[in-house]
C-alpha cells in the first residue's frame, strides 16, 4: 500500500509541477510534510538541500531520496517512477503539439500565461525554505527575535558571493556547509 501511496503522491508531483524541479519543491512539500506526515519540514530541507547538490533533475532526486526514507529501495523505485511517468507523456506529447501549432497567437498566450506563474512557485518554495532556516518554521513568525544569526550569516555571505563573483555554486555550497560546520559547533 506505502509503495502506491508514494507512486500516486509523487506521479500527482510529475503531473503538476510545471516549471521543474524548483517549481516541485511546494507540492512535494505539501506531500511528503502535511498530506502525508512522512517527513517533518526539518526532514524536508535536508532532503532539499541534497537534491540540489546531486547530479540530475531536484524533482527526482526529491523524489528517490523521500521514497528510501519512506519504504526503501522499493519505495524509491515507486516514487521515482511515479514522478518520471508524467513527464514522459506530457512531454513527448507537448512536443509534437508544439512542432505543429507553435505558431499559433493561442499557444504563444498560454506560455507567456504560464512564466508568472511558475516564478511564483519557485518564490514559495525558495521563502519556505528561507523561513525554515532561519527561523525554523515555514511561515515568518510574529516575532522576528527568534533569527537564527548563523543562517542568516551564511546565507547573506553565500548570496554576495554568488552575485558580486559569480562564483562557482557548488564551491559557494561547499563553502556555506563548512562555515555551518563552523558556525554551529562553536554556538
Amino acid at each position: 500500500m506505502i509503495y502506491l501511496e508514494l507512486f500516486w503522491s509523487f506521479f500527482q508531483i510529475g503531473l503538476f509541477s510545471i516549471g521543474g524541479g524548483y517549481a516541485a519543491m511546494p507540492l512535494i512539500e505539501q506531500q511528503a510534510v502535511d498530506i502525508h506526515p512522512w517527513l517533518t519540514m526539518g526532514q524536508f530541507a535536508d532532503i532539499m538541500a541534497i537534491a540540489e547538490m546531486t547530479p540530475g533533475p531536484i524533482a527526482i532526486n526529491s523524489a528517490t531520496f523521500v521514497g528510501i526514507r519512506v519504504a526503501g529501495f522499493r519505495g524509491a523505485l515507486a516514487a521515482t517512477f511515479g514522478c518520471v511517468a508524467p513527464s514522459c507523456v506530457i512531454v513527448m506529447t507537448l512536443a509534437w503539439l508544439y512542432y505543429h501549432f507553435r505558431t499559433l497567437t493561442l499557444v504563444q498566450g498560454v506560455l507567456a500565461g504560464l512564466r508568472p506563474a511558475v516564478v511564483a512557485m519557485i518564490a514559495s518554495a525558495g521563502l519556505s525554505i528561507v523561513f525554515m532556516a532561519f527561523f525554523g518554521q515555514r511561515s515568518l513568525p510574529a516575532d522576528i527575535s527568534g533569527i537564527d544569526p548563523a543562517a542568516v550569516f551564511i546565507f547573506a555571505a553565500g548570496f554576495f558571493c554568488l552575485r558580486k563573483w559569480k562564483l562557482n555554486p557548488i564551491a559557494v555550497m561547499a563553502g556555506s556547509g563548512l562555515a555551518g560546520l563552523i558556525l554551529y559547533s562553536i554556538v
